[in-house]
């Protein structure tokens, strides 16, 4: 099994380019391999420099390779077209002037979803139409990203989005060719959705083509669930643990791994609120640790 492990700006509280909370892009990629990974993602595209000489120079300083990208945003808002297909076409051509591989579509937070994540029996569903359409617009960017850039695309559920829930990602899975459309796999909205994440994995690592490793506090879990506590006020009372420490079964989560024959790349991303009192560099260190010492 080879498996090499990267990190994410989101760990250091990075979701939006233009945050004025946001880290220097150049401290992330130090403390990131400082900590002992080789590789990180792109981040919100626009936060790293978008001039592959600039980017190219700063990651070759520091020993990392660039892994992927993920475009986060409202795939289920069609006014917000315009702004699915720049964040997708900026990333795709980052990407490719890196040699990296992975493009991640993530449908970003809707207001419609905030208040059930974790609920799936109480989450308000689309309409045929709306379904379709949502759908459509997932593959678009899909296709584009495996036929004109070549890239590998993976679908990632996220809490609060409108592929939150395990059998809407399944849907979209049936509903979009496994030529276009793999699962980047993270362990820890699987959990926050409600669902066993490695039992999902056992009946899909032949689409897995990307793991994001990230943690679940049950005890956080069950509160925000029950309070139906926003996302990123989840993210400040400390939803998303160190490795090791929630509800995930990260030796079963590598054991299912092994059995696969998976290579490639598994990203650790620990969201986190950067107004708050974190030390984002101390917990990578943790979670790259605690990752070793379970054998990966």
């Amino acid at each position: 099994m080879t498996i090499r492990i990267g990190n994410a700006p989101c760990s250091w509280g990075v979701e939006f380019a233009g945050d004025p909370r946001n880290p220097a892009w150049r401290d992330v990629l130090k403390e990131c391999a400082q900590a002992g990974y080789t590789g990180i993602e792109l981040g919100p595209v626009g936060f790293m420099p978008e001039d592959p000489a600039e980017l190219g120079e700063a990651l070759s300083e520091h020993g990392l390779d660039l892994i992927g990208g993920v475009v986060f945003r409202p795939f289920h808002d069609p006014d917000a077209w315009d702004d699915v297909l720049d964040g997708a076409v900026r990333t795709c051509k980052a990407l490719r002037a890196h040699g990296a591989q992975h493009l991640v579509l993530i449908d970003s937070i809707s207001p419609r979803r905030a208040p059930t994540a974790g609920r799936a029996e109480a989450a308000e569903q689309m309409d045929a139409a709306e379904w379709s359409a949502f759908r459509d617009r997932i593959e678009q960017i899909a296709r584009m990203g495996a036929e004109d850039y070549g890239l590998t695309v993976g679908i990632h559920a996220h809490a609060a989005g409108f592929i939150d829930f395990e059998p809407e990602l399944e849907r979209l899975l049936d509903e979009v060719s496994e030529d276009i459309l793999k699962i980047c796999f993270d362990t820890g909205h699987h959990s926050y959705a409600g669902f066993d994440p490695v039992a999902f994995m056992k009946r899909h690592m032949d689409r897995i083509s990307y793991m994001h490793f990230k943690d679940i506090d049950p005890v956080v879990k069950a509160a925000v669930i029950a309070k139906g506590t926003g996302f990123y006020d989840a993210c400040g009372q400390g939803i998303f643990c160190n490795l090791g420490q929630g509800d995930v079964d990260f030796p079963a989560v590598r054991q299912v791994l092994l059995d696969a024959g998976f290579e490639g790349w598994c990203t650790v991303e620990q969201d986190c609120d950067p107004t708050l009192d974190v030390r984002p560099k101390d917990d990578a260190v943790a979670n790259r640790n605690y990752l070793e010492s379970i054998g990966f």
